[in-house]
């Protein structure tokens, strides 16, 4: 079987602990795939109204206004999306769940051991597959399948930034009041969308969380067992 490498165009971290929700933003703040359909958004992970089950969201291609511009937006078929787990705590991704669009469809594939790790990918076709139909506005498709539930298609876009205060600050305009304090700030992506991939798999799937120490992640002491997760879109080359 012909495998085809893929290559990082973006990488997105965040920390996952159990029971806790964790999220990485990015929003075209990336010069070189801003506005490009390897664009990251967001990534989320917190657990599932099962507690058993974990949810892993990345958003992509943000923000996207209403009508015209979302019903146009599209998954790149050449654009691997890839869900990174380390579950050993090296920070090393030790399973993937991959997704990548044929047709009108979103492949998934995992999880699974990576046939590499790193900034290039292989397909992971000899792990479980399984296919959800890609959602409009008006038709969501979710696939369940071994326990876990396939979603992708647009959505609104959950992350809360007041981004016009925040050039304000910046630029020094806002000085010396700042930000705004909470209920007087304006969301910015309220009205805006993005393209989504969700996962929701049994805990049981990601292995035995490592419990970190010391100075932990990040020189946060004593952290709960704790999975490290990342999302990344890799190119085909």
């Amino acid at each position: 079987m012909k495998k085809t490498k893929l290559f990082a165009a973006i990488m997105c971290s965040s920390l996952l602990i159990l029971s806790i929700v964790f999220v990485a933003a990015d929003h075209i703040d990336a010069p070189a795939v801003a506005g490009t359909t390897t664009d990251i958004a967001d990534l989320y992970a917190f657990e599932g109204d099962n507690p058993n089950n974990t949810v892993f969201i990345a958003t992509l291609q943000g923000p996207l206004t209403p009508g015209v511009v979302t019903e146009n937006a599209a998954f790149d078929e050449d654009v691997l999306v890839e869900f990174n787990i380390d579950n050993t705590g090296d920070l090393i991704e030790d399973l993937v769940i991959q997704a990548i669009k044929r047709g009108d469809s979103m492949y998934f594939f995992g999880p699974a051991q990576p046939a590499q790790t790193g900034l290039s990918s292989e397909v992971a076709v000899f792990s479980e597959r399984t296919a959800v139909k890609i959602s409009d506005s008006t038709d969501v498709q979710i696939v369940t399948n071994n326990g876990m539930s396939f979603f992708a298609g647009p959505r609104r876009d959950a992350f809360y930034f007041d981004f016009n205060r925040f050039n304000e600050v910046i630029s020094g305009t806002a000085a010396p009041d700042g930000f705004l304090p909470p209920g007087t700030a304006e969301d910015f992506f309220e009205a805006l969308n993005v393209l989504a991939i969700a996962v929701e798999i049994p805990n049981s799937m990601l292995g035995t969380a490592p419990q970190h120490i010391a100075n932990g992640i990040g020189g946060v002491a004593n952290l709960a067992p704790s999975y490290n997760v990342w999302v990344s879109a890799k190119r085909k080359q």
